[in-house]
């Protein structure tokens, strides 16, 4: 039997979810849930539950995936059978607040994945929330050190961590798609790395966390170009929802492709108009 722990109850399995729970499969045991009863059909490797009650009496730590407009309709589902249980949020620019709100005395950690955690390079930033402890972020930390590299941030740094980390890659496709392939990776090194740097710092990452997290980022963007056979153009919208964070810099970016601060200014502007 495995201890409750190890079982990680994930609901919501679209994009982010299922990515989560394909490579958390490997180490630990998986339950998922997903109101469309299609995402969680010919899975291999993880349970589907048949609800929501059965997944959190079944799991030590949850993971909510869900879109954040639905997000407090499922905390409210899951307030009564929730005690004890470790949560773990990815919902952007929902701080851990709004969660304790509805919950009451929850250990809460909140996640920022970005999309290259499809490839194993992710970056994620973690922040604790006023009930979680060291050994719960430890925890969260362990999980997503298996889907690349991991970040513990201030919460009050999230909201620049998703406007530089989780927007960036955006930021990168939509360039990428006006240079030709075979430059590519000069314009990466060259251009592109100093300025997200620059973005980063901005922001409030220090100088040499900066240039050292937009160079992982922007050479996992090539990677995940190279693995995945995806056009600059469809990984860009797969990082693009309407009203959120990289669709606010992108506007900014196409008044002048010289300056992508300001797009990361303008996304971290939008993030915190999200936050709540």
């Amino acid at each position: 039997m495995k201890k409750n722990r190890e079982i990680i109850g994930i609901i919501g399995y679209g994009n982010m979810g299922s990515v989560i729970g394909k490579k958390l499969c490997q180490k630990y045991q998986v339950l998922i849930f997903d109101k469309d009863n299609r995402k969680s059909e010919n899975t291999s490797n993880v349970k589907a539950a048949q609800n929501i009650n059965e997944l959190i009496t079944g799991a030590g730590v949850v993971i909510l995936a869900v879109k954040p407009q639905d997000f407090d309709t499922v905390l409210r589902e899951i307030k009564k059978d929730i005690d004890k249980k470790l949560i773990i949020s990815i919902a952007a620019g929902i701080p851990t607040t709004s969660v304790e709100k509805i919950l009451g005395k929850i250990r809460t950690i909140r996640v920022m994945p970005n999309l290259l955690i499809r490839i194993g390079r992710g970056i994620t930033g973690l922040c604790k929330g006023k009930f979680a402890t060291n050994k719960d972020l430890n925890f969260a930390r362990k999980i997503f050190d298996l889907l690349g590299t991991t970040i513990i941030l201030k919460e009050n740094m999230m909201d620049a961590d998703t406007a530089f980390l989780g927007s960036g890659p955006g930021f990168h496709f939509d360039l990428l798609s006006n240079v030709n392939k075979k430059d590519w990776h000069d314009f990466t090194q060259n251009k592109f790395i100093p300025q997200c740097a620059a973005s980063g710092e901005q922001l409030g990452f220090s100088k040499q966390q900066a240039k050292l997290l937009a160079k992982l980022m922007a050479e996992g963007d090539l990677a995940l170009l190279e693995q995945s056979h995806e056009s600059p153009e469809t990984l860009c919208s797969q990082v693009t929802s309407k009203g959120g964070t990289t669709e606010a810099g992108l506007k900014e970016l196409k008044k002048n492709v010289k300056f992508l601060p300001k797009a990361a200014k303008a996304a971290y502007k939008r993030a915190k108009e999200l936050s709540r």
